[in-house]
């Protein structure tokens, strides 16, 4: 009897998990059976490692090979255990390293030819060997760009089993074959919209700034043309550059949505799914297989929703516990998977269906009852989550002179932005919250920067006539922070407060 081992790796959500891969021979009748909680794809690696090996000069066995997956209880899925499978069946009768096939991750599909096919979630799950202290990693050809991007690990790209047999010691053959590629984006990468280009709209522009600032969620209603997406797009050109852990986590996400991934992109996320996207298009979800959704995809990011009156009400209310909890756990038939939702939310709707309503010189046909039926999918719940509320116009002047000093452009925005959040961080030093988005609101009302009663008033009364819950509340606060940041300001004073309630409420100050 001999038995060998090797390693791969699981994943649940964007959480991997070390798993030992072991390979039994035993004088039985010949059989290969794979144990240890695999699902249907995994137990179909069988026959793919079977003829793999086979067209690959490296027959196995032919006496019972039982492959166990440990530990058992763990649930597994998918093909990228094929290649960790292989190398453990011929282990257990080839001469090859056992210490070095012991404390190698295999990762990869096995085509019937023997080569490598690429697989998803390739990222995550070697930045999950690295955290459990493995040094080496066996990846698909194709996923080797993806697999560098993990410092501390020594990758090896591999395109055909043979190739991954003789780095092990096994002397064998290795053809010249073409490596199994991956589809990859003809898009190259998405140029940053210039805010300068907006033109009118100063307060939406100083909004989307207060916005940016502090990490706090937007609402934009008016009518089309008034320059809600045009707004939307060039948030994320002036949210601060990503660092490693963020770049590394959406880059992971991206991996597990099956996208090639092949540098860290510093630029935050933007995601806008179409209006007839269902819960499980935002949530994110699968039978088996729990896949990200938009939510998660816009993680560190924006997630913008266009012409939210037209989503399903269903869908938008699938964003309540996200926004609250800053993570999305995904809940299945024997499988639980968690993803991040550190998203900044910005919602953009029409007044009514028309799009007419209150429209100066328009005229709207939409009775009373659509209106009140297309703006109530945006229920008090989730409104009450978004931190302002902004109310457009039409612009009414089509000059645009690029030389005026009222232009805003990117740049400019981009270093406000930085130098708002570098107080915030100095602020916030001895905390572990980074944002004012971030801070809880028992911290703001009665922490030590706590604002004194005068500086309260106006939210006080608006909390004390009902405009306000405690929730809203907390959020005014925070955005009066975000406030005093722009303006350099060490504390919030009543003017801040009052603008903040009018940005949360349009309840003058």
């Amino acid at each position: 009897m001999s038995v060998a081992r090797t390693l791969s790796v699981a994943l649940n959500g964007l959480e991997g998990s070390i798993v030992e891969v072991e390979a039994d021979l035993s004088s039985q009748t010949p059989k290969f059976v794979i144990i240890g909680l695999p699902d249907k794809s995994l137990g179909e690696a069988v026959q793919r490692v079977h003829n793999a090996c086979v067209n690959r000069g490296l027959a196995l066995p032919r006496r019972r090979l039982t492959v166990n997956l440990s530990p058992a209880s763990l649930p597994k899925h998918g093909s990228g255990f094929d290649v960790a499978i292989a190398v453990a069946a011929l282990a257990t009768e080839r001469e090859m390293d056992a210490a070095g096939v012991a404390s190698t991750v295999h990762l990869g599909e096995l085509g019937l030819d023997g080569r490598l096919r690429p697989v998803p979630g390739v990222l995550p799950a070697v930045v999950a060997a690295a955290r459990a202290g493995i040094r080496r990693v066996v990846v698909p050809r194709a996923n080797l760009d993806e697999a560098k991007l993990v410092d501390g690990v020594d990758v090896c790209g591999a395109t055909c089993l043979a190739e991954v047999v003789r780095w092990h010691g096994l002397d064998v053959d290795v053809p010249t074959l073409e490596a199994v590629g991956i589809e990859r984006s003809v898009s190259a990468e998405v140029e940053v919209p210039e805010l300068a280009d907006v033109i009118g709209q100063r307060e939406a522009i100083d909004a989307l700034l207060v916005a940016a600032a502090g990490g706090h969620h937007l609402l934009m209603s008016g009518p089309p043309g008034a320059g809600k997406t045009m707004l939307a797009r060039r948030l994320p050109g002036i949210l601060p550059e990503l660092d490693e852990t963020a770049a590394l986590a959406v880059a992971s996400v991206r991996s597990l949505s099956g996208e090639p991934v092949t540098r860290l992109s510093r630029v935050p996320p933007f995601e806008a799914p179409h209006h007839s996207a269902s819960i499980a298009a935002l949530v994110g979800g699968g039978s088996k297989v729990v896949r990200p959704g938009a939510i998660a995809r816009a993680s560190e990011g924006v997630l913008f929703l266009d012409e939210a009156g037209e989503f399903a009400t269903s869908a938008l209310d699938s964003l309540r516990q996200p926004l609250e909890s800053g993570a999305i756990v995904i809940h299945r038939a024997g499988v639980t998977a968690a993803y991040p939702a550190r998203f900044q939310l910005v919602i953009a709707t029409n007044p009514c269906p028309c799009g007419n309503f209150g429209v100066p010189g328009a005229e709207c046909v939409c009775p009373p009852q659509a209106i009140r039926r297309y703006f109530g999918r945006l229920s008090g719940p989730l409104l009450d989550r978004v931190d302002i509320e902004l109310s457009m116009r039409r612009v009414g002047v089509a000059r645009h002179d690029p030389a005026s000093s009222s232009a805003v452009t990117t740049a400019v925005a981009r270093e406000l932005v930085a130098e708002a959040r570098a107080r915030t961080q100095r602020r916030l030093q001895s905390t572990p919250w980074r944002r004012n988005a971030d801070v809880p609101g028992s911290w703001l009302r009665q922490g030590p920067l706590a604002p004194a009663p005068i500086v309260r008033r106006p939210i006080d009364a608006a909390l004390h006539r009902g405009i306000l819950t405690l929730r809203g509340y907390d959020r005014v606060l925070r955005v009066a922070w975000s406030l005093a940041d722009l303006a350099g300001r060490g504390a919030i004073d009543v003017g801040d407060v009052g603008r903040a309630l009018y940005l949360k409420k349009g309840v003058p100050s």
